[in-house]
């Protein structure tokens, strides 16, 4: 069991975000893409945050990152605290260079300008980009984004590392140079945040885990017992699925059932 703090680095309360959704013929309506989020984040500890596509799981980590208000709830953040976000694309210029945003990011997370330039060739060497790192970033694949984005943030070294599906992007020999970074900083107690479909790696990488679904907590506790339950709710709704395109498909039944009644010629 992994000691903790009596006060965590960031705390959420009963958190919600609405969203504004204008439509031409339906005219506009609110969207809570969160509506009643509670979970805490301690130093040293791997958290993982579960749930399907659209339970708002991204939003989550934004509103982590302080880069989304809450509307509703409250958010607490420890004083000094720096919290990255690593997502696909997240913070970056698509007109500046490799260089440029990665300077930029370092900033943007408290670091001094000639601190953070003194990083930039490690950045550039765990990246891998080559002459792409001096070229404006709308030039890159989603692969280039993740190499760039995952070695910015191992430079700026935050308080809390927030890790948005990008391990998943890639080539695999980068995947795995990522994975071994990131557990390299899981062993030194760092505090990483992640979301991912793969539970053999939230599992065996992680402490703890949140499940959220339709915006809201379902369930926090220990990793596997929160993975488990949602994995059983997964495989139930793709059960009932299975079920429900069965049950539509149009039957033979009443044909088969004359023909197995008819007498024989």
């Amino acid at each position: 069991m992994l000691p903790k703090d009596s006060e965590p680095l960031l705390s959420l309360r009963q958190v919600g975000v609405r969203y504004r959704l204008r439509r031409k013929i339906e005219g506009s309506r609110d969207y809570w893409a969160l509506r009643d989020v509670t979970l805490d984040v301690h130093a040293g500890e791997t958290l993982a945050v579960l749930g399907s596509n659209g339970a708002g799981k991204s939003t989550l980590m934004k509103v982590m990152a302080g880069i989304v208000a809450p509307d509703r709830g409250e958010y607490r953040l420890r004083s000094g605290c720096r919290v990255s976000l690593l997502a696909l694309g997240a913070g970056f210029e698509s007109n500046l260079t490799g260089r440029e945003n990665a300077l930029l990011g370092g900033m943007l997370l408290g670091l001094h300008r000639r601190t953070m330039s003194k990083r930039l060739q490690s950045v550039e060497e765990f990246s891998g980009l080559g002459e792409f790192f001096d070229q404006p970033i709308f030039t890159y694949s989603s692969g280039m984004l993740a190499r760039l984005g995952f070695a910015v943030a191992l430079e700026v070294d935050p308080d809390i590392l927030l890790v948005d599906e990008i391990l998943s992007v890639g080539d695999l020999s980068f995947q795995d140079k990522s994975l071994a970074a990131l557990t390299g900083r899981m062993a030194a107690q760092k505090t990483v945040v992640f979301i991912s479909h793969d539970f053999r790696m939230i599992t065996r990488l992680c402490h703890r885990a949140v499940w959220i679904d339709a915006g809201a907590t379902v369930a926090s506790g220990s990793v596997g017992e929160v993975a488990a339950a949602f994995a059983a709710r997964q495989n139930l709704e793709r059960q009932l699925r299975a079920a429900h395109r069965v049950a539509a498909q149009p039957g033979d039944w009443g044909e088969e059932e004359e023909d197995a009644d008819a007498t024989p010629d």
